[in-house]
């Protein structure tokens, strides 16, 4: 039977954590906002691009000290996996900070900020001349917005798409 751990790795499971904000601490937690589940005993993140799995994995071991293996998934997508009760704690707490942090943040960190987003919500559409953003959380959609903003990029958030998924505009 797995249980979550009372907020203590096993021993010898250590990582680095990060004081303060860096580019690479915002491209993880970003990543980890969209694509990621965050487990009883640590965090899970998927994506089918193995550029972008690569990254992940060699940022985690750069800002972090750690790394995974790849595993496969059905329909071609990978997992990794962080297995650090502490680390799940410190990742959970940065991805509530993250979105309060990054409206004031230097244009560099918010541009790290969107690419995550487009990565891993983001679509492209050559004949419309269309780039589309998904994404259930109607904050997260707005914050984007207010970003692309930044960039000099107007966007709409089509809320009536919004609306009838989720039944209320909050």
């Amino acid at each position: 039977i797995r249980r979550e751990r009372k907020g203590k790795c096993l021993p010898g499971r250590t990582f680095t954590k990060p004081q303060e904000w860096s580019l690479g601490l915002i491209f993880l937690v970003s990543h980890f906002i969209f694509d990621c589940r965050v487990a009883p005993s640590g965090c899970e993140y998927y994506n089918r691009n193995e550029s972008l799995i690569m990254a992940v994995n060699e940022t985690m071991e750069k800002v972090f000290g750690v790394t995974s293996k790849i595993y496969p998934r059905d329909f071609g997508v990978k997992q990794l996996r962080y297995y650090y009760v502490e680390l799940r704690d410190f990742i959970r707490n940065k991805i509530l900070e993250l979105p309060n942090y990054i409206r004031t943040a230097i244009i560099a960190e918010k541009k790290v900020f969107l690419q995550s987003f487009f990565d891993d919500e983001g679509s492209v559409h050559f004949e419309k001349r269309l780039v589309r953003g998904y994404q259930h959380n109607l904050d997260i959609l707005r914050l984007v917005r207010k970003l692309l903003l930044d960039f000099g990029i107007e966007s709409k958030i089509d809320e009536r798409q919004w609306l009838a998924r989720t039944g209320s505009l909050r």
